[in-house]
């Protein structure tokens, strides 16, 4: 029990019995409690308020790829990053906007790959 909030979904039946569904905590939920931030920035675009690794980006996606869009790891990484922008964080010190072209271009295949 560390306090991570999860979505959980209560499905009743007709006849009086219910099924939970336990979802995954949000990606930025995960990246908060990676990082140990309480919030993101007030002015995402404007100003930073922690820094994330490529290595913790992974493992955030790695967690995340079942139920994202993403067919692997690289763009389930992609996905965190977006995170990342509307939180205000650097990915390993940089604009996290740059990231997905580095990962295009496969700047970061060494850490993403499977």
């Amino acid at each position: 029990n560390d306090g991570t909030q999860v979505p959980v979904k209560i499905v009743y039946e007709d006849d009086g019995s219910f099924e939970l569904e336990v979802g995954s905590p949000p990606t930025a939920a995960l990246i908060k409690k990676e990082l140990g931030i309480e919030k993101g920035s007030g002015y995402a675009k404007r100003s930073f308020v922690a820094n994330i690794s490529v290595e913790q980006i992974k493992k955030i996606a790695i967690q995340k790829l079942p139920g994202l869009l993403s067919y692997d790891v690289k763009n389930a990484a992609k996905e965190v990053a977006g995170t990342c922008v509307a939180l205000g964080i650097t990915i390993d010190g940089k604009n996290p906007r740059d990231f997905k072209e580095k990962v295009d271009s496969g700047a970061y295949d060494d850490i993403l790959s499977e």
